[in-house]
């Protein structure tokens, strides 16, 4: 059986690259708390790589931003290349199959917003108004 579940928050802004043929996937860098302190006392973190493709790929690159706290479900794949120096480089990533939305920070990038859209963490900087019908 091979799979593997993470939550974590992005490194940096996903970017949607193309393949042809309507391929499309993104790759990013996902940072996963470990679940102890060290001798510091600090919460110390793996920065796993994780590859998407097709509409989750455009979804996570839509709605996900640095920061971002995702939960990633997929599968473990190991893969290698040859660089130009002639050397056999070894890595491994995830293969993301789901993705799950805890709490977004949307991309650097300007998209459009509707004017009465409000993201939950936004609601507590909304003023208040009295007696304000609707």
């Amino acid at each position: 059986m091979n799979h593997v579940g993470l939550v974590g928050r992005l490194t940096k802004d996903p970017v949607l690259r193309e393949f042809g043929e309507h391929r499309v996937a993104t790759s990013f860098v996902l940072a996963v708390n470990r679940n102890y302190r060290n001798s510091q006392g600090d919460v110390d973190a793996d920065f796993v790589s994780i590859t998407a493709w097709g509409k989750l790929a455009e979804l996570i690159v839509q709605y996900c931003g640095k920061g971002s706290l995702i939960g990633i479900n997929g599968r473990l794949q190991s893969r290698s290349y040859l660089t130009k120096a002639n050397v056999k480089v070894y890595t491994t990533e995830v293969v993301a199959d789901d993705v799950r939305f805890y709490s977004l920070k949307p991309p650097n990038k300007q998209t459009e917003v509707e004017k009465d859209f409000v993201l939950p963490e936004m609601e507590q900087e909304l003023p208040v108004t009295q007696g304000s019908s609707i």
